[in-house]
């Protein structure tokens, strides 16, 4: 027992390696599992008709009673055209510069795509952002496909780090998005769920059909 747990030990790394990954892989699950409530279909949270925010001022926008997923997409909408930075390190109190980077061309393109596809048509995606969502969820809960699973949140998360990150109004602290950005990525590279989860079960069942060159088994044992 002692040496279970011998810090030069290989089978104590690798156990602390798995401990570390599911507790990982669910507190993941659970983060989406909050964000599930306040955009429930089939209304996804919106209120007084689907409204969204339109911008007034510098930094204010008229509300029209919007709510839910209308709300935060409308505010994604309106914070696009600003320049805005992230990665930001304030060293000026060290008597060194500020620095950051630029994400305004990229915030732009985000909102081309939401203005003319995802706004027009909140009600198809809409159930594409919650099942998304949900997935995640899935995924990190059970272990299943959990490659997939942590591509799906880098995406999801990936756009509202460039919609959202260090808007002034509400503020929204980067690496609130950040943080879960890097969770993502290391659970990608972890496939966490081949330790307590069903992809540890499944995997061995693909092997066989992979080996033959199947290419729906290789493709399953790349996300899983």
């Amino acid at each position: 027992m002692i040496q279970l747990f011998d810090s030069s030990s290989p089978r104590a790394d690798t156990l602390l390696y798995k401990i570390c990954m599911i507790i990982a892989r669910l507190g993941l699950a659970y983060l989406f599992f909050t964000q599930l409530w306040w955009k429930l279909p089939p209304q996804f949270g919106c209120t007084n008709d689907f409204a969204f925010p339109q911008p007034a001022a510098e930094n204010h926008w008229t509300g029209n009673g919007s709510g839910g997923l209308c709300y935060w997409m409308g505010i994604e909408s309106i914070y696009a055209p600003q320049y805005r930075q992230v990665l930001v390190s304030d060293m000026r109190p060290a008597g060194l510069p500020k620095i950051g980077l630029n994400i305004a061309p990229i915030a732009k393109a985000n909102a081309l795509l939401l203005d003319n596809i995802l706004i027009p048509n909140i009600g198809f995606f809409g159930w594409v952002i919650w099942l998304a969502e949900f997935w995640i969820v899935l995924s990190m809960l059970l272990g299943l496909f959990s490659r997939l699973g942590a591509l799906v949140s880098i995406g999801v998360v990936g756009q509202l780090w460039v919609s959202l990150a260090n808007i002034p109004r509400p503020f929204e602290w980067e690496w609130a998005y950040g943080a879960i950005l890097l969770l993502s990525v290391a659970l990608l590279g972890a496939a966490a769920g081949r330790f307590m989860g069903v992809d540890g079960w499944l995997r061995p069942r693909f092997a066989k059909p992979a080996a033959e060159g199947r290419l729906w088994a290789r493709v399953a044992l790349l996300l899983s």
